[in-house]
């Protein structure tokens, strides 16, 4: 038998060894969100000096890692990112982080198809008495293990230990790093009257036994609110946030209707408060799985009543959904929209819902449309416009589905702000959206 506790004690390393393992021309891939590696990306740049050619794919960073701000190394790391957040957007514009268009279901299969990285690293909770970590939060990087040369996790005490697929046994693992840290969290955000008054047009798309898909923000804070009155909802979702949370504790998530993996809230990955994840440890009603599984549309489709909400940053009179750039900028990623989306309209009486404020504020403090006639140029057409049944704003609600585009442009003018509804009746007739 294998004695697991000696095992782990022989794989010990601080994060200053386990660095030492990259090599010339490895790609690494990390965890990421409250997967971050912390300890361990803090120590990258240390190896700048006998290293080249290296090759990181992260997601969103959520510190100003030196292997990323430093301009004295920074032709030694390329980086490229599945998502963007905090850090690679700061660090984009230097042209040390290049974005991969990918569907969030794509982004270990589709890019395993092309790339195999030879480092993991990764968090995961304290081994279990049978030599189990679980990387629990969103053990992604798992699909990427049994080829890998080296799998480096960091032990993070307090992360919760989530029922699923993510764990992996010690004899799995080359080195683990205690980094004596506490889990990353995402606390609650501020919710506006637009937004509540957006949540509650939402709720009247949202059925009884519903099975809902619901990403993270201000926005679907307010959906989960105006939820309140719902009775026996399902939850399918690629992110677990705190309003998942907040539904189970009022009695609005069950399960108990859900036509697969009744019972469970399903999930990939989580992201949010301590009170989140002490609801997600060791709770049987939670199940995290694979992402290419979970964003999965023909996955999605098997669940009757399956509501797609999300939120975007723009969007044309036609219903084109850009949600990923502003103009030419690129802000976050693909993520899984498209993927509900396309999910949600194929499943039985399912909807496919975006959400969004009808106005913004520029850095100027002008407000300006989000509904526009056409994209801003360059903006990234994150979903479809044949994806779209539903778009929501504190207006109102405008029908998409099969729709033709002069009822689309009417129904959207109709629920923009009423300051700018002449412009985009003008630019209508200019670019002859009918």
């Amino acid at each position: 038998m294998i004695n697991v506790q000696q095992l782990y004690q022989d794989k010990r390393l601080t994060a200053e060894q386990a660095v030492s393992l990259i090599r010339d021309g490895d790609l690494i891939s990390t965890g990421c969100d409250a997967l971050e590696p912390i300890s361990v990306l803090n120590q990258l740049h240390t190896i700048s000096d006998r290293i080249n050619d290296v090759s990181i794919y992260i997601g969103g960073c959520t510190q100003d890692y030196p292997f990323l701000a430093d301009p004295m190394i920074r032709d030694k790391f390329h980086i490229t990112a599945r998502f963007f957040s905090v850090g690679t957007r700061k660090y984009h514009p230097l042209g040390n982080v290049s974005m991969i268009p990918l569907h969030m279901r794509d982004i270990l299969v589709r890019y395993g198809q092309v790339w195999r990285p030879d480092v993991v690293i990764t968090s995961g909770t304290p081994m279990d008495k049978h030599g189990y970590i679980n990387l629990s939060l969103g053990g992604w990087d798992k699909y990427f293990m049994e080829n890998a040369r080296a799998v480096i996790v960091e032990i993070v005490d307090d992360m919760p230990n989530t029922p699923g697929e993510y764990q992996v046994h010690i004899s799995d693992i080359t080195a683990v790093v205690e980094s004596g840290r506490k889990t990353l969290f995402f606390g609650d955000t501020a919710t506006t009257e637009t937004d509540l008054t957006i949540g509650q047009y939402v709720a009247e798309l949202v059925p009884d036994r519903a099975t809902i898909q619901l990403g993270i923000g201000s926005m679907p804070d307010a959906v989960a609110q105006a939820l309140k009155g719902k009775h026996d909802l399902g939850v399918h979702t690629e992110l677990l946030t705190n309003t998942i949370a907040d539904l189970v504790e009022w009695g609005v998530v069950t399960n108990k209707y859900k036509t697969l993996h009744p019972g469970k809230t399903v999930g990939s990955f989580c992201f949010g408060s301590r009170k989140l994840y002490d609801y997600m440890d060791q709770n049987p009603s939670v199940y995290m799985a694979p992402i290419h599984y979970v964003n999965d549309p023909w996955v999605i489709a098997q669940h009757d009543n399956m509501i797609s909400i999300n939120t975007c940053i723009e969007v044309d009179l036609t219903g084109q959904i850009a949600s990923e750039s502003i103009g030419t900028r690129q802000f976050s990623g693909t993520g899984g929209q498209s993927d509900f989306a396309e999910g949600a309209i194929h499943a039985k009486n399912g909807k496919s819902i975006i959400a969004m404020a009808s106005c913004g504020v520029n850095r100027a403090g002008e407000r300006y449309s989000k509904i526009k006639s056409i994209l801003t140029p360059g903006a990234i057409v994150s979903m479809s416009r044949n994806h779209i049944d539903y778009i929501v704003t504190e207006y109102g609600i405008a029908f998409m589905k099969c729709q033709p585009i002069c009822k689309r442009v009417e129904n959207l003018i109709a629920i923009a702000h009423p300051d700018f509804r002449p412009q985009l009746r003008e630019e209508a007739k200019r670019y002859q959206l009918w």
